[in-house]
């Protein structure tokens, strides 16, 4: 626990995920997003707890992710990479079973050429303009591409998370009316997508956040804690200040306490003078600027000095975190640095 400890509940992980699957509708196959080495909590492990729980389908970013899942769970459970068939990926592809969402007519002539009844997807672009074919690239590839058998024709809701954003409606109309037809199973919906309703479910849903404990899905329990031990203690004496730019001064005397994580492990300065750890149930102020390695934070009020505090917890999870940074807790749980010692909960339930 030299710079913290940061604990990631499995358990809690597939909890949720089962949650959300029972909020599918009917009939629908729940997925699991495990891109960015699973929000950067472990893609192995967390792949294995939710292939447990009965996820049988996984997506991931790139090919490569893609392969780290392929060792953690073997042979079977269907591997999506949202990236699609890059150059340079038709041996990984192929070798290890991978299915690409293939994005443009560059992908799908590069895929079918290279890989001819490999499994595939398709991605459109409903009106995020990200990732994924438009509407008249589309027309233009559908009847052969549709001659090819895809696994699936997906898109991405861009405001989800905003129940009542008109691109919401929009962006399901315009799905609705490219994929009408065609016979082949579609996915609209990930964590967001779920909570607006059946209608967005089609035949697959692909929670990613959620999974996690992270909004917009409010019911999700806490799957992760970080801990930082306490180095130093001082006493501060008023008009004594903290940290890099003195910005902040005590008013009266003050006990602080240093604790080895910075804006190196992901603590994002935008914290400075903001966020809030915990002692139990007891809240402390982070004082003076986050630096690389360091922070600062406020004890004077605490009866005795803890040996560690909570930034993350049952108090505190990513998007309250978030909140006081100016971000989202995605930005938080994937900026979680190496130096963490982490530690897996498992088999509880």
């Amino acid at each position: 626990m030299a710079t913290g400890l940061l604990t990631i509940d499995l358990d809690a992980i597939a909890a949720n995920w089962r949650a959300l699957d029972r909020a599918s509708a009917s009939g629908v196959q729940t997925a699991a997003v495990v891109k960015a080495n699973a929000y950067n909590l472990g893609a192995d492990r967390v792949a294995r707890a939710l292939a447990h729980a009965g996820a049988r389908r996984f997506f991931v970013a790139v090919a490569e992710e893609g392969a780290q899942v392929r060792q953690a769970l073997g042979p079977g459970p269907q591997i999506c990479v949202l990236s699609g068939h890059m150059p340079g990926d038709t041996e990984m592809i192929s070798d290890l079973d991978l299915t690409p969402m293939l994005n443009s007519l560059d992908q799908v002539t590069r895929h079918l050429e290279s890989l001819p009844g490999h499994a595939f997807g398709v991605q459109l672009d409903t009106g995020m303009n990200r990732l994924g074919m438009e509407e008249a690239e589309w027309e233009a590839a559908a009847p052969f591409v549709l001659e090819a058998s895809p696994e699936l024709l997906m898109s991405h809701l861009a405001c989800a998370d905003e129940p009542d954003h008109a691109l919401n409606e929009l962006q399901l109309a315009n799905f609705q009316a490219m994929t009408e037809g065609t016979g082949v199973p579609r996915s609209l919906a990930a964590t967001g997508g779920i909570l607006l309703g059946p209608r967005y479910h089609f035949d697959l849903t692909r929670p990613g956040i959620g999974l996690y404990g992270g909004l917009p899905y409010e019911g999700a329990l806490r799957a992760v804690t970080l801990s930082l031990p306490i180095l130093q203690v001082r006493e501060v004496a008023p008009g004594e200040a903290v940290g890099y730019a003195a910005s902040w001064v005590a008013e009266q005397p003050s006990l602080i306490a240093t604790l080895p994580a910075g804006y190196a492990d992901g603590l994002r300065r935008g914290l400075s003078n903001r966020a809030v750890l915990w002692d139990g149930d007891t809240p402390c102020p982070l004082v003076g600027r986050v630096s690389m390695d360091l922070i600062t934070v406020d004890i004077s009020h605490l009866t005795e000095v803890p040996k560690s505090l909570d930034i993350l917890g049952p108090h505190q999870g990513p998007d309250d975190l978030a909140d006081a940074a100016g971000t989202i807790g995605y930005e938080i749980l994937t900026s979680l640095g190496p130096r963490y010692t982490r530690r897996y909960l498992e088999g509880r339930t």
